[in-house]
């Protein structure tokens, strides 16, 4: 298939019009990712120097610190770059690479958080099981069919855009390459690519989200008749994970779960999903977690003997008081 394309560059029109307003942002941008940069090194440093890594939990964390900070180096820099720039300019080729790494990254982290939610639901609702259920193989299973499904989403979005003839105006009102934009200034019909999107995307994206909440709705189901106490944690923690879920797939599921048409407001939801949601990630999976802050203090700080072995099935402090060692 033959592609018309006259178009070498494209001009993102960025955030804002206003040069005070880029200048702000830069400022808050460039500290949102360094605190991105900075939390997910010390979780997957933390993580890999510890006996951690053996643990189902802190096996998928170290993986989603990873997708996260690969997830928000495909756009944060650019952006913050672009901010500072008169004229915010990119290749035709680079743009393609950023919407195809874009959605690989993303796509391989909405099949993690799937995957920890999995975990989750099977340490608290069959403790008993756990340890022969998420074994080594099939945690490296579930990893390498979370890069797998995000290869194919990714590549799916690639092969609906690079087709596509670009021959009349090429400013993409938005602050990166991404689908809707880019059909907007297709010189072709694009109804039936628009469509094509939506089931991949926001399929993808919707079925995730209701696969995230169901796991949430069996975890509290299930310990209805623990402790006051274990209550307390379970809700305290899966209030913080909903909350980031929500951050995350509330925007995606606005932008991906209608026609490809594009509002200015969709600049602003696509900055939860792509650095907001990333940044938090690392404070609530990590604050309410004091095996994480025992094995960055054994690394970072020396404060906790060599020799202290972590508890395979201990892997969470809300539900130490449901799961009893089997090993």
């Amino acid at each position: 298939m033959e592609r018309s394309n006259n178009i070498t560059v494209f001009i993102f029109l960025g955030l804002s019009p206003n040069k005070n307003i880029e200048i702000l942002c830069f400022a808050l941008f460039l500290f949102f990712y360094i605190a991105i940069l900075t939390g997910n090194l010390l979780i997957m440093i933390s993580i890999t120097c510890t006996q951690l890594i053996d643990q189902p939990m802190y096996f998928f964390l170290n993986y989603l610190s990873l997708s996260d900070l690969l997830y928000t180096s495909t756009v944060t820099p650019r952006l913050m770059a672009d901010l500072l720039a008169d004229r915010k300019t990119i290749s035709y080729n680079n743009c393609m690479i950023q919407l195809f790494t874009t959605h690989l990254f993303g796509g391989i982290e909405i099949f993690i958080l799937t995957g920890m939610a999995y975990d989750r639901y099977v340490a608290i609702c069959k403790p008993l099981h756990y340890a022969t259920i998420m074994n080594k193989q099939r945690c490296n299973t579930i990893i390498i069919a979370c890069c797998t499904g995000g290869f194919i989403h990714s590549g799916s979005q690639f092969l609906l855009t690079i087709f596509l003839p670009f021959c009349g105006p090429n400013e993409i009102d938005h602050y990166f390459c991404d689908v809707n934009p880019l059909l907007k200034l297709a010189c072709s019909d694009t109804h039936i690519i628009g469509l094509l999107v939506i089931a991949n995307s926001g399929l993808v994206a919707l079925v995730t989200f209701v696969v995230l909440m169901l796991s949430y709705f069996f975890i509290l189901y299930t310990i209805r008749t623990y402790s006051a106490e274990s209550r307390s944690k379970a809700l305290s923690t899966c209030s913080s994970h909903v909350t980031v879920v929500v951050l995350f797939f509330a925007p995606v599921l606005f932008i991906y779960m209608r026609p490809a048409t594009t509002f200015p407001e969709d600049k602003i939801f696509a900055l939860f999903y792509t650095i907001i949601a990333p940044m938090f990630n690392p404070l609530i999976y990590t604050l309410r977690n004091m095996e994480m802050k025992n094995a960055m203090r054994k690394v970072w700080c020396h404060q906790i003997p060599p020799k202290q072995k972590l508890n395979f099935n201990y892997f969470c402090s809300w539900c130490h008081d449901s799961i009893r060692p089997h090993l």
